[in-house]
């Protein structure tokens, strides 16, 4: 699959939607089976698309807690593509107690348009 903006928008659009339901299926079907997930580039990978998806839900080591409903939006776009891989940035907003977090993320996408490689960088605005 030859990667282009509108493929990783896609794929961007079906994450928020997936992070606001929090539905398993839809958090599954961004990813491989062989998913590599680091929520902070310094961390050790979470392996597997099933892992991954239960780190979603506070679920794993260095799995962040799950965000409280109706509590956080986010809105991201792709900054460069090169090959397989996207840079996307963008802001998270959490409204309890107020906060903005500024994104970026490296995305490895497969053959078939889903994440092989996930890496997340985020900073607290001050």
């Amino acid at each position: 699959m030859a990667l282009d903006r509108d493929k990783v928008q896609a794929w961007i659009d079906a994450y928020v939607a997936a992070w606001k339901s929090y539905d398993r299926d839809q958090i599954g079907a961004l990813y491989s089976d062989t998913v590599t997930c680091r929520y902070h580039p310094y961390d050790e990978a979470i392996v597997g698309r099933e892992a991954v998806v239960e780190s979603w839900f506070g679920v794993g080591e260095g799995a962040p807690a799950q965000d409280a409903e109706g509590t956080y939006d986010g809105a991201y776009i792709v900054a460069a593509i090169e090959g397989d891989l996207a840079v996307v940035t963008g802001t998270s907003v959490y409204t309890d107690p107020p906060v903005v977090y500024d994104n970026c993320w490296l995305v490895r996408f497969d053959d078939e348009g889903r994440c092989q490689e996930f890496t997340e960088w985020y900073m607290k605005r001050p």
